[in-house]
């Protein structure tokens, strides 16, 4: 096992002394933690170096007109709309920017490509000219960041300063294009893929760690009468609240990997000119960009909430775990404007599987909307609650579902556009239908890239149990969650929906003796944690006490409305009497 003496506070005087609650939760471990935390991370060696050390791109306003007689490019914004709103270092530090904008060359529009813009001056930091930078105020989080504002004012930058792996600017003008259009949005991905792993992910899980130790530290009333108090974690309820954040975790940090692998596969060949796997990495990572940053919001308040009163104060940590990962739902693209990219993939590829052999070159459906082109099957085969613990199955349940609603979604679509609608119109009429088919197709994602991750953890017989149970829990709760979709078309009867909440019920039991151990393979130090409730020995109330106590309002002898009060009643004697 793991030293977990790098995770603890070491400034605290009690911070060698583990609760008896917290410690009782480790005595018996079913699995080696150092082992799955190396899992997650990708290996020992990353472990221990770890340890060391827009949303609608066409329509952004901005313009880069080229101007052959001097060989620069004239970037600016035309009106107020096209001003850069909430670059992050944009306020305050950066001296350079990166800059989306519509290509100008030779009279003709060429789309969104990214420019170099310095925008300070290296001398005295000034804006430069036709710069107009600053501040965008105070936000819900993230004072520390000084997002900006940008506006450009015909500002010129060598024909150089134009990003060019997929498209070039000759001197005289003539426009070169090395890629396809879907090329310009290869660093939006890049910057999304990097986003699950590095910021959004994390924040869920600091808040799975902080709330599952805080409720084995929490006692409260009697399981039976005899008893002593029960922990908290120990209630059904709670298991409700807190494992299903706690699988989903897992869920999207393997699927986070895998897509990240994939990308890296992928960009070799992007670089050899190959685009054709760009549709389904930008999908991807759309989707898992919208659909992890939603769950990860609900997931972190749910975290909150499940603490109680502690939950609500800033000492716990988690109010400001809520308020940081909820900003993940807006920026790096809305996430309702990015499940409906993904729809489209979804209709462009369905509309593929009913074209007739001879009407066209059939291709190959990408790898994760495959199943659009299985088998259909009507009903669920599950005869027992067991049934739903085979990842084949609800795997194939998903898939059914994602399909079906696929389906009917294309089908809206289509008997719009029949009866005389334009075509933009009918989309914007089916957005609805689509959202929930877009949201079902992420979903099945997760199941199948969870259930891949386990098959290779072969050789961890004890790591690939523990974690099963969270694929297992993953997926059914989303099936009674959804129970309606599986129910529509009788794929599940009510009495396999009855099945499957047993078989939940079932994994909640057995996910808890390990829910510490866990939380604890995230591998979060107390200072990264910042937490009172969630600190590695479990001493809550006593950091609580000394946290408190350093407020500044309790280190003022007299307290300041003491003082306020004396004053006014100092001021009313001064006061010359009147008659009432």
């Amino acid at each position: 096992m793991g030293s977990p003496v790098h995770r603890v506070s070491l400034g605290d005087t009690w911070s060698r002394q583990m609760h008896p609650d917290i410690e009782s939760e480790r005595h018996v471990q079913s699995f080696d933690v150092e082992q799955l935390t190396n899992i997650l991370d990708g290996g020992a060696q990353n472990t221990a170096l770890r340890r060391k050390v827009g949303t609608f791109l066409q329509g952004l306003e901005t313009e880069a007109t080229y101007d052959a007689a001097t060989q620069e490019f004239v970037i600016h914004s035309p009106t107020l709309t096209a001003t850069k709103w909430w670059p992050g270092d944009l306020g305050r530090s950066a001296t350079h920017a990166l800059v989306q904008a519509q290509l100008i060359c030779s009279g003709a529009r060429r789309g969104m490509h990214a420019f170099i813009v310095p925008i300070r001056s290296l001398q005295d930091h000034t804006p430069l000219p036709g710069i107009t930078v600053g501040d965008i105020g105070p936000k819900m989080d993230f004072d520390q960041m000084d997002n900006g504002f940008l506006q450009l004012n015909h500002v010129r930058v060598p024909r150089e300063n134009m990003l060019s792996r997929f498209a070039q600017v000759l001197p005289d003008g003539t426009y070169v294009k090395l890629g396809t259009a879907q090329s310009n949005y290869l660093p939006m991905v890049v910057v999304r893929v990097e986003l699950l792993l590095g910021e959004i992910l994390p924040l869920l899980q600091k808040a799975c760690v902080i709330a599952m130790r805080y409720s084995v530290i929490r006692r409260q009333s009697q399981l039976q009468p005899s008893d002593q108090e029960a922990k908290v974690l120990d209630y059904q309820t709670q298991q409700q609240k807190l494992f299903p954040q706690l699988a989903i975790s897992y869920a999207f940090h393997f699927l986070a990997v895998s897509l990240l692998e994939f990308f890296q596969r992928s960009y070799s060949a992007i670089l050899n000119r190959d685009f054709s796997i760009l549709p389904e990495l930008h999908a991807l990572s759309t989707g898992m960009k919208a659909m992890m940053s939603d769950f990860c919001t609900q997931g972190a308040e749910m975290c909150r909430r499940a603490c109680g009163g502690h939950g609500y104060s800033k000492l716990s940590g988690l109010p400001s775990l809520v308020t940081k990962v909820s900003a993940s739902c807006t920026y790096e693209g809305e996430n309702t404007v990015l499940y409906l990219q993904v729809a489209r993939f979804l209709v462009k590829n369905y509309l593929q599987t009913q074209m007739s052999p001879g009407s066209a070159p059939q291709r190959s459906l990408p790898p994760s909307v495959a199943y659009l082109a299985a088998p259909v099957l009507a009903r669920c085969p599950a005869q027992r609650a067991a049934d739903f613990l085979c990842p084949e199955l609800y795997t194939t349940a998903w898939a059914h579902v994602a399909a079906r609603l696929i389906k009917d979604s294309v089908h809206h679509l289509q008997t719009l556009t029949q009866s005389g609608a334009d075509q933009h119109e009918a989309w914007n009429q089916t957005t609805v239908i689509h959202l929930q088919a877009a949201k079902a197709h992420c979903y099945y994602v997760t199941v199948k890239g969870f259930a891949e991750a386990l098959e290779k953890l072969e050789n961890e017989p004890a790591i690939q149990q523990v974690l099963k149970r969270l694929c297992d829990l993953h997926a059914i709760h989303g099936i009674l969650t959804n129970s309606g979709d599986f129910l529509h078309d009788s794929f599940l009867s009510g009495a396999q929906v009855d099945m499957a909440r047993t078989a939940y019920l079932d994994l909640l039991c057995l996910i808890r003796k390990d829910a510490i151990l866990l939380t604890d393979a995230f591998d979060f130090t107390d200072q990264c944690l910042n937490s009172a409730l969630g600190c590695y020995d479990g001493n809550v109330y006593e950091r609580l006490f000394q946290w408190a106590q350093k407020s500044p309002t309790n280190t003022q002898v007299v307290g300041w409305n003491y003082k306020l009060r004396k004053k006014a009643e100092n001021r009313q004697r001064t006061l010359p009497m009147r008659n009432i």
